[in-house]
């Protein structure tokens, strides 16, 4: 039998997904957000940027539930500098993470993942990789049909 390619599934539960639109695309503006979040003790998880798009960016991270007033009032800070910076929240959302050393070695574990979520009406919210895991943001309503499909399609306990 092949290796498998997903070896452990790992969930983090109150998970708050927070999008920043109409950023200007500038290093040191996206470093000093990322600075006064982190100076209100909050840990950041999963980050994505959307490619620049008329000298705009939107970044999307995710983080605690519990720590959204905190980093909603730090991100507020900026509006003063940029009046169009939108900040939007969502807090109702569920990590689960795909792991497995095989990843790297195999094309289409991603794709057979979408694919079992997709099968399952499960809507991501947010993916980010690496070259041996997958996370998906995923809405707390989803999170049980998500995680049980993704330990049938791998035989996973």
């Amino acid at each position: 039998m092949a290796n498998k390619p997903v070896t452990n599934i790992s969930v983090t539960y109150n998970v708050a997904l927070v999008t920043v639109d109409n950023l200007p695309n500038d290093m040191k503006l996206v470093s000093d957000i990322f600075n006064a979040i982190a100076a209100q003790n909050i840990n950041i998880d999963m980050i994505s940027q959307a490619p620049p798009y008329k000298g705009t960016i939107n970044l999307s991270f995710s983080m605690p539930a519990g720590d959204l007033v905190k980093a909603i009032s730090a991100l507020n800070t900026f509006k003063k500098k940029i009046p169009k910076l939108l900040v939007e929240v969502d807090a109702d959302n569920t990590k689960i993470s795909v792991y497995g050393e095989e990843m790297k070695n195999l094309p289409g574990v991603a794709a057979r993942l979408f694919t079992v979520l997709a099968e399952n009406g499960v809507e991501v919210k947010l993916v980010t990789t690496s070259e041996v895991d997958i996370s998906y943001l995923v809405y707390t309503k989803d999170e049980g049909k998500a995680i049980e499909a993704i330990k049938n399609e791998y035989n996973l306990e």
